[in-house]
């Protein structure tokens, strides 16, 4: 694949997982889906890991179906939630506003989508380091 201006440079994220992928800025989200899926059936054949804090997972859907998409309600504060872009497969990613570099959340159920993003906090960094130095 040849990349040239006309790609973006999407972080597609799911509970605690981003998947960085160059996708055409004309490109149907019916081929971005299949192609997302291909790659998290790849690299996570276990499922997703919904946060950093737990176990529990969600299983990567064995079919190609058509995913929903979300943009940050704020691009420089990702806890402020996720907006619906309500891309139809025929939509391209520069007709539903997104740009090179975006955070892009998903959702397998497109009828009622629910964002679940984990975004670690300053706070989650500081009482890992103080659980590291301890021994007790």
């Amino acid at each position: 694949m040849q990349i040239d201006e006309t790609f973006y440079s999407v972080r597609f994220k799911y509970g605690a997982h981003t998947v960085l992928m160059f996708v055409d800025s004309q490109q149907s989200f019916s081929e971005i889906s299949a192609s997302l899926l291909e790659v998290l059936r790849d690299r996570f054949p276990d499922g997703l890991t919904i946060n950093h804090t737990s176990p529990e997972t969600t299983a990567v859907p064995d079919d190609d179906l058509p995913l929903a998409f979300a943009l940050p309600v704020n691009a420089n504060d990702l806890t402020q939630g996720w907006k619906n872009i309500k891309a139809k497969p025929d939509d391209t990613p520069v007709g539903k506003g997104l740009r090179d570099g975006c955070a892009v959340a998903i959702s397998f159920d497109v009828d009622e989508p629910e964002f679940v993003v984990d975004v670690p906090s300053l706070d989650d960094d500081l009482e890992d380091e103080e659980g590291m130095g301890s021994d007790e």
